[in-house]
């Protein structure tokens, strides 16, 4: 009787097993529907309009930081503020400044992964900075000094060539005009979280960008062992090549 029993017990442990790792290994594969999408220094959320629109036909639930650039901390408190408002888990993206931004943000529990775009990607107590100067500037690109209030502006006469310049110099000209200023100092503030540690990241290469060196685009990712695609586009290939980007994000909507 005892034999059976136990014959019994071990069946029903045995199922009870394999239910865990079907319902564990759907949970894996159950889709992230919730994006947030972080700006970088010099520009704001609007930028993001093209990679918003294919993915909101697509069906995601798409949501944009506007980052006050006044400092690190305070741009970490706006992407927070954004993803505790979010229903479920979500897909981090940041671009430029914004991947130091998502760095620390994406230590955030509801975040399942993270994208880098032509982004920094510093480690627990690194700088932005530490990584701008990484690599020569490019000639076409720079940036001012800081003015009497401490913001730093892309240098207006090298803001085509160095920030955008496979965009129409139309649109160019417009977002030169409509530069959002960042506090120079919060290139100097360290990292206190580094979220790529424990979480799927994943990193596009703009191997046209003279404002952040493709080189150390790569350096930085490489070392955080994301999944790394290499795009032919300037700094701003976010919105000169929506669709490859918005590929990656998919990628990573699917990676949790």
């Amino acid at each position: 009787m005892s034999r059976i029993f136990n014959a019994f017990k071990t069946l029903v442990m045995t199922s009870a097993v394999a239910v865990a790792g079907i319902s564990a290994t759907y949970a894996q594969r159950t889709p992230v529907k919730n994006i947030v999408l972080v700006h970088g220094a010099f520009a704001d959320g609007s930028g993001w309009k093209p990679v918003y629109d294919i993915l909101t036909r697509k069906g995601y639930h798409v949501s944009i930081v506007q980052n006050p650039l006044t400092s690190l901390k305070d741009d970490v408190n706006a992407t927070n503020s954004v993803i505790n408002a979010q229903d479920g888990q979500v897909v981090l993206v940041g671009h430029s400044w914004g991947g130091t931004v998502i760095t620390e943000a994406g230590v955030n529990p509801k975040v399942a992964s993270l994208v880098y775009v032509a982004a920094f990607m510093p480690d627990r107590g690194e700088s932005t900075g530490k990584w701008v100067a990484a690599a020569p500037p490019a000639p076409e690109a720079g940036f001012t000094n800081p003015d009497a209030f401490g913001y730093v502006y892309f240098d207006h006469e090298k803001f085509h060539g160095g920030f955008a310049a496979d965009l129409s110099k139309e649109q160019s000209a417009f977002m030169n005009a409509s530069q959002v200023p960042i506090v120079g100092k919060s290139f100097e503030e360290p990292v206190q979280e580094a979220a790529w540690k424990t979480k799927p990241s994943f990193g596009i290469v703009a191997t046209e960008d003279k404002a952040l060196n493709p080189a150390t685009e790569r350096a930085m990712y490489k070392r955080a062992n994301a999944k790394i695609r290499e795009i032919k586009a300037s700094h701003v290939v976010f919105i000169s090549q929506p669709e490859a980007v918005a590929k990656v994000i998919i990628e990573a909507a699917g990676s949790k």
